[in-house]
């Protein structure tokens, strides 16, 4: 299979070697203890991804960390933190070095704030 052709998140995960796995499945199960029931998952440009009223989240597996993809509010909320724990950073993404622990609990809290983002965006229209 092609890396573009993926249907399912699974179908993504199971294509890297098993220590990557592990992060995919962490990351995945972190986002999912983090959001409303009726959220979906998906696959879209080729990646994981959350749907709450649009697209919420994203990640993927990279030669040497995660990507996470917020969206450039998340990015922004987080950037402090982000520079005191020395990730790497750009406009709607961060990125978690394999070498280290996924931060479940900050992951956690940026996943809670796109909720709300994409929860106010629903009542405002």
């Amino acid at each position: 299979m092609a890396k573009t052709d993926f249907k399912t998140i699974d179908e993504y995960i199971q294509t890297f070697p098993e220590d990557v796995r592990i992060m995919l499945y962490e990351i995945r199960d972190i986002i999912r203890k983090s959001v409303p029931p009726e959220t979906q998952e998906t696959i879209s440009y080729q990646i994981p991804t959350f749907k709450l009223n649009g697209n919420l989240v994203h990640f993927a597996a990279f030669k040497n960390h995660i990507g996470f993809y917020p969206g450039a509010s998340g990015v922004a909320e987080f950037e402090n933190e982000f520079n005191k724990r020395g990730y790497k950073w750009a406009k709607g993404s961060v990125q978690f070095p394999m070498a280290h622990k996924l931060p479940e609990e900050l992951i956690s809290r940026i996943v809670l704030y796109r909720v709300r983002q994409n929860l106010l965006k629903t009542k405002n229209k």
